[in-house]
């Protein structure tokens, strides 16, 4: 017998699945990936506006956990001991502007980027801090440490906005999230990563995967061992008998999308092209090592390789290993600071951003290609008991680059401590719009949810400072 259900998608982040085939022994034709395709019901009509979109393409670097401003792209050398740390500062391209000594690559490429040095949520806590990013949201209530998804905060990521604004993009999907989603301490997972308001079928993709690995893989793009192409093409053959009898018998409209996005899956597997956007084995030795063998630096490799292969928005995740130390995991410094950020942190996003950046610009894709590297919030103007600092929302720092954006910038300022905002601050909804608008959405473009409500998909205000 054959079920379906067109609820929708949840990729390999072990949360519950909803069953959508079933086709007696046969199971979902021995393949996973058809299940990872589930569409979703009565997809409704998007008003767009007709703009030039001078970015085809969105890289997010989202670094989990929050970098201290003060090591990274706001020194400041005049401030007492406490609150300028042991990482001194470093010229950059842009006359009278410094980062961290840490970061001489990106330093290098200061007249690419744009930085934003009073951005501010408010908020203190990993994932409520982080949800806002991610959405340009605040989350109800404020400072909520170990929030999970689920309403009132389920207003789409921007991968999910991009995803249902941009429409299927051949076998590949429009939003990718990898190597890992952003978990709490508990393990569960953060809330604004997913498509909220407008259902499981628009989450962004996400790909466990360990690109810095030699025996690195994508396992829902692999055939089973057992299955040639052939197979597989048998198979689908008589997947496609069993949905013509059950369409002539049942005559139901949502078995028509769900033959879509199957198709969709059969074309993923098939196709030497789709699964090779994965291969890093494919890139040369040389490349490789530019980006860093971590999982950072070849993870923004990999991000690269999908853009080129038409996925419009990677978010790569800066995430929590097995092998993180409890008291500090990630860019959450609350110990031990200096010596975290020499070894193990700002190095590999040196060589990870900055390879990018590079990389993008010889291929000729730069102009095209948004970058945008951001985190939850920043870290406390003084360094603590522990020699290291705490969660800090008022005041911290992005960096912007590529399409649509005017490099050697730097917009807004904090205070002498690296506390607050002094001039030109930035919210959550106001980075989101500038997102959506060098990627050719303006802020007041409206998606509709499933019930037909009307949303725009901005609150915020384009930074047009920073704009080309």
């Amino acid at each position: 017998m054959l079920s379906l259900q067109t609820s929708g998608v949840q990729l390999c982040d072990r949360l519950p699945r909803r069953e959508m085939l079933r086709i007696g022994g046969l199971g979902a034709c021995g393949l996973s990936l058809p299940q990872l395709l589930a569409p979703q019901t009565a997809l409704a009509e998007i008003s767009t506006p007709k703009s030039l979109r001078p970015a085809k393409s969105c890289i997010v670097l989202f670094l989990m956990g929050g970098p201290p401003q003060q090591s990274t792209w706001d020194p400041k050398p005049d401030s007492p001991k406490e609150v300028r740390g042991e990482i001194g500062p470093i010229a950059t391209k842009i006359p009278g502007v410094q980062f961290g000594e840490l970061m001489p690559r990106l330093a290098g490429h200061a007249d690419k980027l744009a930085v934003l040095r009073a951005v501010s949520t408010n908020d203190n806590a990993h994932s409520s801090s982080g949800y806002y990013m991610l959405t340009g949201r605040p989350h109800i209530p404020m400072n909520a440490e170990g929030a999970n998804p689920g309403a009132p905060n389920d207003w789409p990521n921007w991968g999910s906005v991009v995803q249902r604004l941009s429409g299927p993009r051949g076998n590949l999907p429009a939003s990718v999230r990898l190597p890992n989603h952003i978990f709490n301490t508990d393990g569960s997972t953060w809330p604004g990563q997913d498509g909220g308001l407008l259902g499981r079928g628009q989450d962004p993709w996400l790909f466990r995967c360990q690109p810095h690995a030699a025996d690195h893989r994508i396992s829902e793009f692999q055939l089973p061992e057992s299955m040639s192409l052939d197979r597989l093409s048998a198979r689908r053959d008589l997947v496609r008998l069993f949905d013509q009898q059950s369409a002539a018998a049942e005559r139901l409209d949502r078995s028509r999308p769900f033959g879509e996005q199957q198709q969709r899956a059969y074309g993923l597997l098939a196709s030497a092209a789709s699964r090779g956007a994965f291969d890093l084995s494919a890139e040369d030795e040389k490349t490789r090592q530019r980006y860093s063998h971590t999982p950072f630096g070849q993870s923004c490799l990999l991000a690269r390789r999908l853009i080129e292969a038409d996925v419009r928005l990677v978010q790569v995740n800066w995430f929590r290993g097995p092998d993180e130390p409890a008291a500090n995991p990630c860019w959450d410094s609350h110990t031990d600071e200096t010596n975290r950020l020499r070894k193990v942190l700002v190095p590999p996003a040196d060589h990870g951003f900055a390879s990018l950046i590079e990389d993008l610009s010889e291929r000729g894709m730069l102009d095209d290609t948004l970058i945008v590297c951001m985190s939850e919030f920043g870290r406390t103007p003084k360094i603590n008991g522990a020699a290291g600092r705490d969660h800090w929302g008022p005041v911290f720092s992005i960096a912007m680059a590529g399409g649509g954006i005017r490099g050697g910038v730097v917009h807004g300022a904090s205070d002498a401590l690296g506390g607050y905002p002094r001039s030109g601050l930035v919210r959550p909804e106001d980075i989101t719009a500038t997102m959506f608008h060098c990627l050719g959405y303006s802020p007041d473009t409206e998606f509709f949810d499933n019930q037909n409500r009307p949303y725009a998909i901005s609150r915020g205000q384009v930074v047009r400072p920073i704009l080309a």
